[in-house]
């Protein structure tokens, strides 16, 4: 099956989708070769010593809402591989006066807590909750066919209009579940509100009550680790410092898989791309971005509401109406004066990120696209606002501007983490409008980037479904091959 030159397959890219994608295609019995530009492998899932030594902090995405859900890691047995820690908040929300609103696992505990709103809670969610394989399944790659739960569609179609449009108030009459809802709303940045941001937010949403929200021990580096160690296992190559510019820089081989955006392929096809499908990818939107900002802390950090101080994840920007104007002064191309913030205390649980004793802390805010500011003030002021003295136990930090982010990461043009603008139209037509968007019209050549669908997030179905498009079509394997954990077996 091998070519000429040993390889079946090559990888650009060791992000989360291409080690998927390399791990599927060596699992099928190709020879694969992964070419990575950066020192170190998995993009935007990497973690190192950002601000002192000892603290270990996640380059990219820090809390994983998907690696339980995903179809990609259920096949490859991530849970069985490294330690996914689940705990009992999935997500915390300060609020002004000491208060927040907590989002439990358990999804009835949630709902006592939010008083009268709590039964609109079980019904907003309860049904999503209850349906999430289905859920999971729509919001993979079920929109590109015929979804096999119509009645599910249904329940999440009407309930992504009624938060994506004028009406989300209408069922709640106190702050805190509309401030926690939202909290999920605006991982996408985007308008608020808007029907693409509530469809992702309350697939979040729903996850978070369903298997939860876990954290990697060892950081999100420990997903690109077992995803590497497999591929080496069986028979895989992965090729570090290797910045490719064209596609005629690589080797000859049968597949080749690009974990880059829309932008990047056509460049590195150097025209022989047809000019329809290369217009096509010149309309592909990107977001806006994130500027981020790592800090290595003294102590835990001093939330006023205590619950939150067992919170990994928080959002931190005050009620759904300060919520939206922040996203909506970002959506118009301007920074937030008092900014939505996502952070993680992933050290409360895993200690191995931080000395004992000590802390680490994960951040970042929506900036416009190519954003040159440095948030970390903003970001400190925003956390000090609910956790006064936050600012005492800062011992180091790090800052990314969004621009830097791009740099460190060229998939993230501008600072947008999500390889493309989270919109209704971009979730269908993904890069393209087809039942495989994964398949570009090079011979051999396949798109398996975050910018592909099913979109954003460390599931790795990205590159799965392009390395299953590339076996089908490629070399006839229509099944696709057992990911579990498992020993190669040599000849």
């Amino acid at each position: 099956m091998t070519t000429d030159q040993g390889l079946d397959a090559i990888v650009v890219g060791s992000g989360p989708n291409g080690l998927a994608a390399a791990v599927t295609l060596a699992r099928a019995g190709l020879r694969v070769r992964v070419y990575e530009r950066n020192p170190q492998i998995g993009g935007g899932a990497a973690t190192a010593e950002l601000t002192l030594p000892g603290f270990h902090h996640d380059v990219g995405s820090a809390v994983h809402p998907l690696a339980l859900a995903s179809e990609f890691f259920q096949k490859f047995g991530l849970k069985d591989r490294i330690e996914l820690r689940v705990p009992e908040i999935s997500y915390g929300h300060p609020l002004p006066g000491g208060r927040a609103g907590v989002a439990w696992r358990d999804i009835e505990r949630t709902a006592a807590d939010l008083g009268r709103d709590g039964p609109a809670w079980l019904r907003l969610l309860g049904p999503l909750v209850q349906n999430i394989n289905a859920i999971a399944e729509l919001t993979g790659d079920a929109l590109l066919r015929v979804p096999r739960h119509p009645l599910t569609l249904a329940r999440f179609g009407l309930r992504t209009l009624e938060q994506g449009g004028p009406a989300w108030n209408w069922r709640f009459t106190g702050e805190k579940a509309p401030a926690l809802l939202t909290g999920t709303f605006a991982h996408s940045i985007g308008r608020l509100p808007s029907p693409s941001t509530a469809g992702a937010g309350l697939t979040l949403a729903a996850h978070a009550h369903a298997a939860g929200w876990p954290i990697p021990i060892g950081g999100s580096g420990a997903i690109v680790r077992a995803l590497a160690d497999d591929l080496l296992a069986h028979g895989g190559e992965i090729q570090t410092d290797s910045d490719i510019t064209s596609l005629d820089e690589l080797p000859p081989a049968r597949v080749t898989l690009l974990d880059v955006t829309p932008r990047a392929l056509v460049d590195l096809a150097a025209g022989a791309l047809p000019d329809r499908y290369t217009t096509t990818l010149s309309r592909f939107r990107y977001g806006n971005a994130v500027a981020k900002v790592d800090f290595a802390l003294s102590e835990p950090v001093p939330w006023a509401a205590k619950d939150l101080r067992r919170a990994p994840t928080l959002h931190v920007g005050g009620t759904r109406a300060d919520q939206a104007r922040a996203e909506n002064e970002v959506a118009r191309g301007r920074h937030a004066g008092s900014p939505y913030v996502l952070a993680a205390q992933p050290s409360i649980l895993d200690d191995t990120r931080a000395p004992a004793g000590k802390h680490t802390l994960w951040a970042y805010t929506h900036v416009p696209a190519g954003s040159t500011h440095d948030q970390t003030e903003q970001i400190t002021r925003q956390i000090e606002r609910f956790a006064p003295g936050f600012r005492d136990t800062i011992l180091a930090s790090a800052s990314q501007t969004a621009a830097q982010m791009h740099n460190h990461n060229p998939n993230h043009i501008g600072g947008d983490i999500a390889a493309g603008a989270i919109s209704l139209t971009q979730l269908v037509r993904r890069p393209v409008l087809s039942g495989d968007p994964w398949r570009t019209p090079l011979a051999g050549v396949y798109l398996c980037s975050s910018s592909t669908s099913p979109g954003p997030g460390v599931h790795g179905m990205c590159g799965y479904r392009a390395a299953l498009s590339a076996l089908a079509h490629e070399y006839n394997i229509v099944e696709p091959p057992d990911l579990s954990p498992k020993e190669p077996s040599w000849p």
